[in-house]
């Protein structure tokens, strides 16, 4: 069983507002009691892609001092930059092309693929992340459940502002899924509130943001709930490669 937490957009922009906010729920995650495997953070970690924000944000998730308790497992999303992160957040050469890693479990592979696309709000997947992906799952041979992580939900939420910029050509996706049976779900963030819906037969969670709670249509205005509690996700593949997730707030 893979027990992962999950953070989105947490938009740190040198405010005190969007650092408190940042460092409130990681001292949730930090303190937990009991045992999870990994922390996911799908993108939109700066407000303008700057380095500043970026040494901000490996302070607050432990990535330089080692000071998490588990693996912190990121991925760009429209607000952020590419050479900027990979210098500032994880201390590497800085270069413009896609950020994907995988992270191998026990139990599970997770994918954390790029949807940025660079100097636009729109997502997608790149030819040399698709690429990408078939090749991580082929080196681990088909047995091993994947769960897909990136920033743009491929399908609508419902709300005009993040339906306006979600993930472009979702069939190329869905085929991927398709032929690859071995993936389980797929995690998002981007709307700033939670969801969960389906995709392509899969389970697609789109997690709470972490700066501010969209409110949908019905719920009025404005769109940005900037009082509303930080949002949390925990997500649990199990040894049937079910997907359940469950939504907290920290107050």
């Amino acid at each position: 069983m893979l027990v992962l937490a999950h953070i989105s957009d947490l938009h740190l922009d040198g405010s005190a507002r969007a650092t408190e906010r940042a460092e409130r729920v990681r001292d949730r995650l930090w303190n937990l009691p009991g045992r999870v495997d990994a922390l996911l953070v799908t993108g939109d970690i700066a407000d303008h892609g700057a380095e500043d924000e970026y040494e901000e944000a490996a302070r607050i998730l432990g990535l330089r001092d080692g000071g998490a308790p588990f693996p912190v497992l990121t991925c760009p999303g429209n607000h952020d930059s590419r050479a900027p992160y990979r210098k500032a957040l994880l201390g590497r050469p800085a270069d413009d092309g896609p950020l994907d890693s995988v992270h191998v479990f026990d139990d599970a592979a997770v994918l954390m693929c790029d949807s940025s696309i660079p100097g636009e709000d729109d997502g997608a997947l790149a030819d040399e992340t698709y690429g990408w992906i078939e090749e991580t799952l082929d080196e681990l041979g088909g047995d091993l459940p994947a769960l897909l992580a990136f920033h743009h939900p491929p399908v609508a939420v419902h709300h005009p502002l993040p339906d306006s910029f979600r993930l472009g050509d979702p069939g190329r996706l869905a085929a991927l899924l398709e032929r690859r049976p071995e993936i389980a779900g797929i995690i998002t963030g981007h709307a700033h509130t939670p969801a969960a819906t389906a995709f392509a037969g899969r389970p697609l969670i789109v997690g709470p943001g972490v700066t501010w709670t969209l409110r949908l249509p019905w719920e009025g205005e404005p769109v940005a709930d900037r009082d509303a509690p930080v949002g949390l996700a925990f997500h649990v593949l199990d040894d049937d490669r079910r997907l359940t997730s469950h939504f907290r707030t920290v107050a």
